[in-house]
């Protein structure tokens, strides 16, 4: 899901910077409020190092844009929804300048897939069936937040006028669907790990 430079046209990029802007600028806010702002700050840290690593092993797809694993679902389970969208955005920049991975006028568009639609629908999903199942919860909230970043991709680029919607659901949404339940059940597990030797992880302030 990184996006390169004109690959979106700029006014379609513009909209989607300023919807990135206005979450980090929520996301400042709340941590502003947070009362443990420095451990906050310093697991943001390591989980954006930790997800520059895991989502920079790209696979190629048939349309020239890279898939890969994500780690943010992880992160908004254990940090909150704001904190995924903080560490996508890190991770993002880091990548374009060591190591050339997608581009600063697409930067809003990769950050708003990554970052703010697998958060948001991840904790979403989370937080209504955690107290059903947390496995589950686990599970389905990681599945259906890479899904719905998917889709979220698949829309720029038909808007961006690029491919038909049947093509590109046909390109993406095989390849990510494998990703999906994969990282949904690495993420059980990692999670289930935590809460056994590093429980402070798993109830760390949520953002």
């Amino acid at each position: 899901m990184h996006l390169p430079d004109g690959i979106i046209p700029l006014p379609q990029a513009l909209i989607y910077w300023i919807i990135t802007l206005i979450f980090i600028a929520i996301y400042l806010f709340k941590l502003s409020k947070t009362e443990h702002r420095e451990k906050n700050v310093v697991y943001t840290s390591i989980f954006a190092a930790a997800t520059v690593a895991t989502s920079s092993l790209s696979i190629p797809s048939p349309l020239g844009v890279p898939i890969h694993f994500f780690l943010i679902p992880l992160v908004a389970i254990l940090m909150g929804p704001l904190s995924g969208v903080i560490v996508a955005f890190l991770c993002l920049v880091i990548q374009f300048f060591l190591m050339g991975m997608g581009g600063i006028t697409t930067l809003g568009a990769n950050t708003l897939a990554i970052g703010v639609a697998i958060s948001v629908v991840t904790y979403f999903f989370y937080s209504i069936i955690r107290d059903l199942n947390w496995r589950l919860s686990i599970f389905s909230g990681t599945f259906l937040g890479i899904m719905v970043a998917t889709i979220v991709q698949v829309l720029m680029l038909f808007f961006a006028g690029l491919a038909t919607i049947d093509v590109l659901l046909a390109s993406l949404i095989p390849f990510y669907l494998l990703i999906a339940v994969i990282e949904g059940f690495a993420n059980v597990i990692i999670v289930s790990f935590l809460s056994k030797v590093k429980p402070e992880l798993v109830n760390l302030d949520k953002i």
